[in-house]
This record gives structure tokens, C-alpha cells and sequence, in this order.
């Protein structure tokens, strides 16, 4: 054997035994990643109520793979929505501040389409996540930037986007358009009052291609169906379950022709109380869906599945709340600080962390969901945020820290602010008309369904309540009030 040959021989063997040694070492690196770093889906329905699901007394229709989910994994029964609109409560999920603080405080529009957007230098838990290596990405409804502006999903540290960038679009089922990250997907299967393609579904396949082509990253996916907000409609194959059986039946006329026909306007629908049903029981097949997909791919034990609601329930569009018990006990709806437009269903599984079956009344909100997750990825938040991570009561390891108070503030029918601290929560309304108005007060313990106003028993809580509401908020150019004295008590 010749010396170059023989040499030959020892560089390839060199080489092969290099390479070996790299790949497990990649190999290892991504199974130590995996293992520290579970994937993460959060489920955010739109206007779904705190009694829209069976497990929390829905009696007209079910929804037995939520439920499911609730049985393998733990319920929060004392959990509430960033804000009582959509905007700011994404806001509030995404940077892990209450409305006092959080960038966006109110439903603000930007024509011909979008809304007020979030700053470039916001920090977002996307961003956080995507820190440590994890594919982003939001399926569904947007509703924090116009396209292509510095609040753009893309911009705010998603990979993917897939959906209706515009709240107000998001509105109509059968769009004439939806966007796919800076593409504008025409569809025109949709055009004039063609309804080929309902929206709902085409966002759902792309959310499962997603789950598909990163099942073997570490990934982030924010579900944010537009389900069950507000239209009425939906694919008569689905009407058939529940029709004729829930009567009397509602008769809505809505918008089918005109400026804003598929431009924000609510199509009409004879049978709303069938269609509300429907759409509900449509929202949770795609919810056992997505699980059926997580154990098809073999990731279901190592992926964090949250699903959770928006606000309270709406009363647009044909919807019928009351004829539901869609609030459950609680009063109020949609735009409402009382417990009915903020209290939400909270559910969340993780195989071999939650235990199954399990619940809690650990008092908790939007804002926590970013220090939870940031406690799950090891990251040591530096920023100035809101929330408290929830992580102990997940795994019921460790302490769990308890907020001294939440707060929540509303930029709309006269302004609206509301605190809870403890068992005691303060509503105040109509505060630019009636800035020096005392607070109603409540004793959610005893009264969960805020049906006596204790003010003038408790003239202490009242001070105490009050003076935090006064230091739960920055002031805000875009979003302000405009008597400064709007939360005197005198």
C-alpha cells in the first residue's frame, strides 16, 4: 500500500469519527433542548362565555373535547381576561401587563384596516421564546397592528402568521381576503356573496400543517380562533346537529348587502340559536383536533396545551347570551367589568406536570401567562411587568406567589375601571361623566354574582380600593382619560 493511500485511509477514518462525534453532540444537544423546553399551544376563543363549556354547566349543547381536556389536565376557576375587548386583552397576553400599563388599552382602528399597533421596542413573549430557539407563530385573529407597521405579528416576533390582521374583518366568516405573514391571500371562492371558503377551517388546516412541519423543533403556536365571534354563520353540514331543537329560535337580520357587507357587518341568520350551538361545537372538534394531531405526531406528552377565552360572552350578531347562561352566574357581558366580561374559562394540560383531573381557585390573569412561561424556559424577566408566573400551581410544586391586586380599565361607554384585590372587587363607570363617584364594591366570596353593592358598609375598602386604582396606571397619549380626576372618591 502506497504512503498516499495509506494516508488517504487515515483522513477518511479522521473524518468519519469527527463527523460521528458532531452528530451525537447535535443530536444530544436537541434531546436536552426538548426536554427542558416543552412545546406550547395556547387556545384563545373570541367571546367565548365562562358558561359555554359543559364542564362549567353549559346545559344546550356540549363540548365533550374541552371537557377532555379539562379532565387530563387542571381548571382555573378564578381566571381572568386581559381586558373586556379584544385588543387590549391581547395585549395584555403578549406583554404580561394589566390595561394600566399594557401598550395597547383599548379597541383603536386604523383604516382601511387594522388597529392602533404595538410599539417596535414592545417585548413580547414571542419574542422571549423565540430567544431560546422556539418557532412562533399565531393562527387566527390579530387585532395589534395594521399590516405591515411596526405591530405587524411578523414584527412582534412571529415567524408565522396565518389569519385576519383587522378585528373588524375578523368578524365575517367569509372574507375576501385573509393574510398569510405580509401576502395578502385573495379568495375568491369568497367574492360578493360566494361563501366557498369559510375562514375558520382554512386557518385551522394551516395551524395543523404548522404543528406538522415543526413537530421536531421546539415550537409556540398562539391558536387565536375567531370562534365563536360574532357572525352567525357557519356550513350548513354543521347546522343539521341542532336544528330545530333549540326554540324558540332567534331571527336576526343583519348586513347582506351594502358598505359594510363582509367588511365588519354581521350577516343575517334565521336560526341563531342553532347556529351559536353549532359554531361552539365546531370551536371544540377543532380544539380535539389539534390533540388528535399531537398524538398522531408524537408530541402530546412534551406540549403545554392551554385554552382559554378572550372576554365574556358578546350580544351581537344574533347572540343570545341569556338564552344560554353564557356568563354562567356572573353579570355582565362583553364591555363589562363585572365578572361576567372579564371572569373566563381557564384550562390547561401538560402530561407527567399537571396533575389530571385537578383545579384550582388561585387568582390569576392574562398577564401572568408571560412570567409562567418565561419560568418554564428559565428566563429571568427583566422587565417591569404585571404578572406573577402560575407555574407552582401548574405543577403544584414550589410556592405560589398571589397577586396584591388585578386591575382593568375600559376606554369606552364613558370609561369604565374595575380592581379586585382579595375577595373585594371595585367597579367604577361612567367615569369621565362622573369622575368623583364612590366605587360599587363587592364581595366576590360571598357574592360571586355582584349583586349587592357593600360601598356603604365598608368605607375603608372603598378608600383602599380606590387609592390602588389610582396607582395601578401610567398615563397613556393614545389611550387616556380625560378628567384627571376620574378615580376621586369624594
Amino acid at each position: 500500500m502506497t504512503i498516499n493511500k495509506r494516508l488517504y485511509i487515515f483522513s477518511l477514518i479522521v473524518f468519519t469519527l469527527f463527523s460521528c462525534n458532531k452528530k451525537k453532540h447535535i443530536v444530544s444537544a436537541s434531546s436536552n433542548s426538548v426536554h427542558r423546553n416543552p412545546n406550547i399551544i395556547y387556545i384563545l376563543a373570541d367571546d367565548l362565555g365562562y358558561g359555554d363549556l359543559t364542564l362549567n354547566g353549559q346545559k344546550k349543547f356540549e363540548t365533550p373535547n374541552i371537557d377532555k381536556l379539562a379532565a387530563e389536565g387542571i381548571v382555573f376557576t378564578q381566571h381572568y381576561s386581559g381586558a373586556t375587548v379584544c385588543a387590549p386583552s391581547r395585549s395584555a397576553l403578549l406583554t404580561g401587563m394589566h390595561t394600566g400599563h399594557t401598550v395597547v388599552r383599548g379597541n383603536k382602528e386604523i383604516q382601511p384596516e387594522g388597529q392602533y399597533p404595538i410599539p417596535s421596542d414592545t417585548y413580547t413573549v414571542a419574542e422571549m421564546l423565540k430567544e431560546v430557539g422556539y418557532k412562533t407563530s399565531v393562527f387566527g385573529k390579530w387585532g395589534l397592528g395594521f399590516p405591515g407597521s411596526e405591530g405587524d405579528a411578523n414584527m412582534q416576533g412571529f415567524d408565522e402568521f396565518f389569519g385576519y390582521n383587522c378585528q373588524r374583518l375578523a368578524h365575517n366568516y367569509y372574507p375576501h381576503h385573509l393574510w398569510h405573514n405580509q401576502e395578502k391571500i385573495i379568495l375568491d371562492e369568497n367574492v360578493n356573496e360566494k361563501q366557498g371558503i369559510y375562514a375558520p377551517d382554512m386557518i385551522h388546516e394551516k395551524s395543523l400543517e404548522f404543528l406538522e412541519q415543526n413537530k421536531d423543533s421546539t415550537f409556540f403556536m398562539l391558536y387565536a380562533t375567531p370562534l365563536p365571534h360574532a357572525e352567525l354563520l357557519i356550513p350548513e353540514k354543521y347546522m343539521e346537529k341542532y336544528r330545530g331543537d333549540l326554540l324558540p329560535e332567534l331571527n336576526f337580520k343583519g348586513v347582506d348587502e351594502g358598505p359594510t357587507f363582509k367588511k365588519g357587518g354581521y350577516g343575517s341568520q334565521k336560526e341563531s340559536h342553532a347556529a351559536f350551538a353549532a359554531i361552539i361545537n365546531h370551536l371544540d372538534n377543532q380544539v380535539g383536533e389539534i390533540m388528535k394531531k399531537l398524538e398522531e405526531l408524537g408530541i402530546a406528552e412534551n406540549t403545554i396545551v392551554i385554552f382559554t377565552s378572550d372576554n365574556g360572552p358578546h350580544r351581537e350578531g344574533g347572540a343570545d347570551p341569556d338564552y344560554f347562561d353564557s356568563n354562567g352566574i356572573y353579570k355582565g357581558y362583553k364591555r363589562d367589568l363585572y365578572e361576567g366580561g372579564v371572569h373566563v374559562p381557564m384550562i390547561a394540560r401538560w402530561p407527567q406536570k399537571i396533575k389530571a383531573g385537578s383545579s384550582t381557585n388561585h387568582i390569576s390573569a392574562f398577564w401572568d401567562v408571560m412570567p409562567t412561561f418565561a419560568e418554564i424556559i428559565g428566563k429571568n424577566l427583566d422587565e417591569n411587568i404585571d404578572g406573577i408566573s402560575f407555574l407552582p400551581t401548574l405543577t403544584n410544586q414550589g410556592k405560589q406567589a398571589q397577586h396584591e391586586y388585578l386591575y382593568w380599565e375600559f376606554h369606552e361607554k364613558g370609561g369604565r375601571i374595575a380592581i379586585r384585590k382579595g375577595k373585594w372587587k371595585g367597579v367604577k363607570y361612567n367615569v369621565l361623566k362622573k369622575p368623583k363617584q364612590t366605587i360599587e364594591l363587592y364581595d366576590l366570596k360571598a357574592d360571586p354574582g355582584e349583586t349587592e353593592n357593600l360601598a356603604s358598609l365598608h368605607p375603608e375598602i372603598v378608600a383602599e380600593l380606590t387609592a390602588l386604582m389610582q396607582e395601578a396606571r401610567t398615563p397613556s397619549d393614545i389611550f387616556q382619560f380625560a378628567a384627571p380626576t376620574y378615580l376621586d372618591s369624594k
